[in-house]
């Protein structure tokens, strides 16, 4: 509101309001998780692993990441808004900021809404998230334990773009697409770090499909390094190879950090028929110009690594307050330098039982089997996403879990 009372004497005066709001949300999602094979470290004896039992977060293993913040808008008039949308992701099992302990790590972006669609600026999700990630099993009902090795192909949204600017155009009779570009700000060099992403989607009754392209420049400090703890081009900021009193991080595709370009490109579909929905969906994730100087190459790879995924899912209200999926995922890497690559074959179950409109508690089973060389030039173990290495190339994992929306 403005007040006028001392320049209403001299000069004229208009009052405007405009409407606004501001809204709270949050979920928390904390369970306990059964490992049945965890990576203690590696000696030139091979590796070692034991069982483990542990609480997790929903963010490394259950549905969701735990997480609260702020959206908003306010109407700009002629059909126009301005929107905006802060989130921090946390951890249930001691409140530490999640993202690498970005306050927002999650989301933070302003932008303009309009008939035209939504320009909006800051950290957001590529177009795979956007697009491809919600006809997925993990989003649906399955969570990170579910996703593809590692998040291979980010559609379990593990990484986000920092420095972007976003169009989303607005629905046309099912139809919707988007594009994203994030800025390098390498000075002299426009393209450098840069990163950009196309998507569309339709949805028509019981059909929906949607695609989603990234690519992104130097990704492992564009990329991959986009948290605040992240290293710089001399570190390593895909995964580690681990010692001999620590786990490895990502064996999937930490081997690939010295690539020069990162693209992934992806494609879902679901049909639902009746209480049931399916669904098919395949990616390729391809790590380019691998002995750059973008990152680390203890392997001395050159040319080109890539995987290939294709998911097959299922979910069945079996009444208004019980849900059951399954889902099959295999993986096949194609390695640097002509070396075979890893396969990984990923087999899950999960049941969801709604206590309420806002909470539910759940279960989810996961079982994984690799074969071949992986990205760190050693017999492939199992990497069920969220959890630690396997020693050997199995590993089972469940979890308890418990969600509450607000």
């Amino acid at each position: 509101m403005i007040r006028c009372f001392a320049f209403a004497l001299v000069l004229p005066c208009s009052v405007s309001f405009a409407q606004s709001n501001v809204t709270l949300y949050g979920i928390v999602d904390v369970g306990v998780n059964y490992l049945s094979n965890a990576q203690t470290g590696h000696t030139s004896s091979g590796m070692h692993g034991k069982s483990q039992v542990a609480m997790m977060d929903g963010g490394t293993g259950g549905l969701q990441g735990s997480r609260w913040g702020l959206r908003g808008a306010e109407d700009l008039g002629g059909g126009y808004k301005a929107v905006f949308n802060l989130e921090s992701g946390f951890n249930m099992n001691n409140g530490a900021l999640g993202q690498g302990g970005a306050e927002f790590g999650r989301q933070a972006w302003v932008g303009v809404a309009g008939p035209y669609g939504r320009v909006t600026l800051g950290r957001q999700y590529d177009e795979v998230v956007d697009f491809v990630a919600p006809l997925l099993a993990a989003p649906q009902w399955g969570g990170y334990m579910v996703e593809h090795p590692s998040d291979l192909d980010n559609a379990s949204n593990t990484r986000r773009s920092n420095n972007s600017i976003k169009y989303m155009s607005p629905n046309m009779k099912g139809f919707t697409f988007g594009g994203l570009y994030s800025f390098g700000g390498v000075a002299g060099s426009f393209g450098t770090n840069s990163i950009w992403s196309l998507g569309a989607s339709y949805t028509g009754g019981p059909f929906s499909i949607g695609a989603g392209f990234v690519n992104a420049r130097n990704p492992n400090t564009s990329y991959f390094g986009s948290n605040p703890n992240a290293g710089p081009a001399t570190s390593n900021n895909l995964g580690s190879v681990g010692s001999a009193t620590t786990a490895q991080s990502n064996p999937v595709f930490a081997g690939y950090a010295s690539a020069k370009t990162l693209q992934i490109a992806a494609i879902a579909a679901n049909y639902t028929v009746g209480q049931a929905t399916f669904g098919v969906a395949y990616t390729n994730t391809r790590f380019e110009d691998l002995g750059s100087s973008s990152g680390p190459n203890p392997f001395h790879y050159t040319g080109t690594a890539y995987f290939h995924n294709v998911e097959v899912n299922t979910r069945y209200q079996i009444t208004p307050t019980l849900q059951f999926g399954a889902a099959f995922d295999y993986t096949k890497g194609v390695g640097a330098d002509g070396h075979s690559g890893a396969k990984y074959e990923l087999a899950s179950m999960g049941l969801d039982y709604a206590l309420s409109k806002r909470t539910d508690v759940y279960s989810l089973l996961v079982y994984e089997h690799a074969s071949g060389t992986d990205s760190l030039n050693q017999p492939a173990v199992a990497t069920i996403t969220g959890m630690t290495p396997s020693a050997t190339s199995n590993q089972v994992a469940v979890r308890l879990g418990m969600r509450h929306k607000f």
